[in-house]
């Protein structure tokens, strides 16, 4: 038992050092000075070096060598491990300091090239990161497929070919759904002014109904939101639009979804190598069914116009037709703004160019103009400007190259989740009718959040679900809700 103690404590030091990196990420993204950018990112290198030591360290080789674990839990840990190690072993120590200091500037003049609609200005950096993923890609590989290689870090087990198959499986329902409903004259968006302070006052009272805990973490504002963090310091972030309320409420719902995965993992799994969300397609499944199959209901949208009119008076909707308004599907540039309906296709636009950057088929200078192209052939609409296209996500500026279609996967996973929910929970939509998701989520925290990276991600949703995985129930869903709504 000796090694398997000294592996376990090893890793735990190294996980709460990840933490630490990840609170510096944290502060870049929403409190930190802007003129101390590059300073911090020596900072993020220096810490990366450091991680990456650990990680690479002989040690952790032979422990794992010599550990004998007798629990489900302890040869989890070591799995996960020993998966991390082969990974880490793999990265030059230079190139993997190197892409942390690369991607830390990155963001910032992502950020000032999205504010001035200027790629031009942002280009010459991405094209040093694709060329720093691309070394890193080919690390990891081994001569096998360098997107694999990545899906690796976000969708462990994944293969760019078995998504590319299930997103083929889903595009023509996707387009059929989308084509009724262009027939369909959809109700105008709430109008009027809804103050800043109102909103993230709202957003909190709605946070704190979706059981995230203000004791173990916080909310603020950001460019893009996210949510950064595991054990018991899990912050999310939101952002405002004073004529839009609906950004910062759904943001914050969805932001909720991934941090209360986070702390509701098991206290014991804390600092271990199962202490946080299994994939990020697991991950996105909790936020997306926060956000959506909860969130935008027709039961709880009814709820939240009730809190919206205390918070901002009188809407230009009535309660009765708040629904419509909130799920309305309208064709747009944003994929954080996109309805239902349209979101999985923004998705696959992205993962398609990713799969040519790193295939050799597109090159960082064509990125705009692949990206145009496919978005008018998609969405039959011409992008007006860059912040509206290839420059709207900060995730290339950082790095994410496999990210992407996680986000879809998180629907797949949410609409398995959805059905199995409501299969085995009576009552949820009378429960969220009174503004109350607490029996929806005590179901997810006991079947799949409290578990952490104990499984894989595809048995994950296995455990939770009691079935295999299929596109099946989301498109149902999809279908039922829209056609319910609007009639087709």
């Amino acid at each position: 038992m000796a090694a398997l103690e000294d592996l376990l404590a090893f890793n735990r030091t190294t996980e709460a050092l990840g933490q630490v990196m990840g609170r510096l990420g944290w502060d870049q993204e929403t409190m930190m000075p802007p003129a101390a950018a590059q300073q911090r990112s020596e900072e993020m290198a220096a810490l990366e070096s450091v991680l990456h030591a650990r990680r690479t360290d002989p040690m952790v080789g032979e422990w794992l060598a010599q550990a004998r674990p007798e629990t489900d839990v302890d040869r989890a840990q070591v799995r996960e491990i020993a998966r991390s190690h082969a990974r880490a072993v793999k990265v030059p120590a230079d190139l993997a300091a190197e892409l942390a200091r690369l991607t830390s500037v990155s963001q910032g003049i992502w950020a000032k090239a999205r504010a001035a609609e200027d790629v031009a200005a942002f280009l010459p950096t991405l094209k040093q990161v694709v060329a720093l993923k691309r070394e890193e890609a080919a690390a990891i590989a081994d001569g096998g497929n360098l997107y694999d290689a990545m899906l690796q870090d976000y969708e462990p087990g994944a293969t760019a070919s078995e998504i590319g198959a299930l997103f083929d499986r889903m595009r023509p329902r996707l387009v059929a759904l989308r084509d009724r409903l262009a027939s369909v004259e959809m109700p105008d968006a709430l109008s009027g002014t809804f103050p800043e302070a109102a909103q993230m006052a709202l957003g909190r009272e709605i946070a704190e109904r979706f059981s995230y805990d203000f004791d173990h973490g916080r909310l603020d504002q950001a460019v893009h939101p996210f949510s950064s963090g595991s054990g018991a310091d899990v912050r999310i972030t939101t952002r405002v639009d004073e004529n839009e309320p609906m950004g910062c409420l759904y943001s914050t719902i969805h932001e909720v979804g991934h941090a209360t995965y986070e702390l509701h993992i098991a206290d014991e799994l804390r600092l271990t190598a199962l202490g946080q969300g299994v994939s990020m397609g697991v991950h996105e499944s909790q936020s997306r069914i926060y956000e959506n199959q909860l969130g935008r209901s027709e039961t709880f949208c009814r709820f939240l116009h009730g809190r919206m009119t205390e918070y901002f008076g009188e809407l230009s909707a009535p309660g009765d037709e708040i629904a419509r308004v909130i799920n309305r599907v309208e064709t747009g540039y944003i994929r954080t703004e996109a309805d239902e309906v349209h979101y999985n296709l923004h998705v696959m636009l992205r993962f398609d160019l990713e799969r040519q950057l790193f295939g050799g088929a597109l090159e960082v200078a064509d990125l705009e103009e692949a990206w145009n192209s496919r978005f008018a052939a998609d969405f039959g609409m011409v992008v007006d400007k860059p912040s509206n296209g290839v420059l709207q996500d900060v995730h290339w500026s950082v790095g994410l190259f496999g990210y992407f279609p996680t986000y879809a996967l998180g629907n797949v996973y949410a609409g398995c989740l959805n059905a199995a929910l409501r299969r085995d929970v009576p009552g949820v939509d009378e429960a969220l009718a009174a503004g109350d998701p607490g029996p929806a989520l005590a179901w997810l925290r006991e079947n799949l959040q409290r578990h952490g990276g104990l499984r894989s991600p595809r048995d994950t949703i296995i455990h939770a679900t009691g079935a295999e995985i299929s596109e099946a129930p989301l498109l149902d869903y999809l279908d039922a809700k829209y056609g319910a709504l609007f009639g087709v």
